[in-house]
């Protein structure tokens, strides 16, 4: 996987250096050139790909999802999507890395079929081993404080929790344990799944988010380069807002313009 050029505010994950802080999925999109162009309008980190696509959509399936893979001209995210078992899981991301010829993987090890939740009890020993086999995990997970402590114990370099369930759209649905992942772990935070607005996106990143990982609210927009293109804007505007600092809230309302003495046409002849 190819670094950007340097930059001093770049995304930077496993000591490799991203201009954009948008990762974007490559799924359910209704055609394979609308992919190309809302690649090429939100000009993600990563896309990300899985070995197990079993979509009947043209834009998921056969060699020709592969070359355009190989057109877009960027890094591609491997991902154990549709894992339930650990050892499936660790099998499939050594297959992912003969094939995309990438150490990267984005682990999903997921333990509800119904709600897509990670399985919070295998993740852990699935991470510690795929990063002693040389790879670099992102991992899918919950916002729960202590998962995601554990798996930076391990060795992963940054995390990625849920905003709310995989392809909801709801948007953060705990916002104190996603900003209390942020007060407490030094790693990079991606939020990964459950945004479904521009606005959500913006406000993770406004929290001290480093990026956002979408692709439903993305690829099943009626427009999807427009929308991308919004998620790219809105995740630049979030981080931006970050690292300006953000007014204190007020109780009551405050004057924008103080009066500094009387104006002239209220003094007395």
């Amino acid at each position: 996987m190819n670094a950007t050029p340097h930059s001093d505010d770049a995304l930077v994950l496993y000591g490799q250096r991203f201009q954009s802080r948008l990762l974007l999925g490559t799924s359910r999109y209704p055609s394979p050139a609308v992919l190309e162009a809302a690649v090429a309008r939100s000009k993600p980190a990563m896309v990300t790909a899985s070995l197990r696509r079993q979509g009947s959509n043209a834009a998921e399936t056969g060699s020709d999802f592969w070359a355009l893979l190989k057109r877009l001209n960027v890094p591609v995210l491997p991902n154990t999507a549709g894992c339930m078992r650990l050892q499936e899981a660790i099998t499939t991301a050594q297959m992912a890395r003969e094939v995309f010829e990438t150490p990267w993987i984005k682990l999903e090890l997921i333990g509800d079929d119904y709600t897509l939740q990670p399985d919070t009890l295998n993740l852990v020993e699935a991470a510690s081993i795929l990063i002693k086999d040389g790879f670099q995990v992102l991992p899918y997970c919950t916002e729960d404080l202590v998962l995601c402590q554990r798996l930076v114990d391990v060795g992963c370099q940054a995390v990625m929790p849920w905003a709310a369930p995989i392809g909801t759209g709801r948007g953060p649905v705990n916002p104190y344990a996603m900003q209390t992942l942020r007060e407490r772990l030094d790693v990079p935070l991606i939020c990964d799944a459950g945004l479904g607005l521009p606005s959500h996106a913006c406000q993770v990143m406004e929290w001290g988010f480093d990026a956002v990982l979408l692709n439903t609210a993305v690829a099943l927009s009626p427009d999807p380069i427009a929308m991308a293109g919004a998620f790219a804007d809105a995740t630049a505007a979030g981080h931006a807002a970050y690292r300006a600092g953000t007014m204190q809230a007020q109780d009551m309302a405050q004057p924008s313009t103080p009066v500094l003495g009387t104006p002239f046409w209220h003094q007395s002849n």
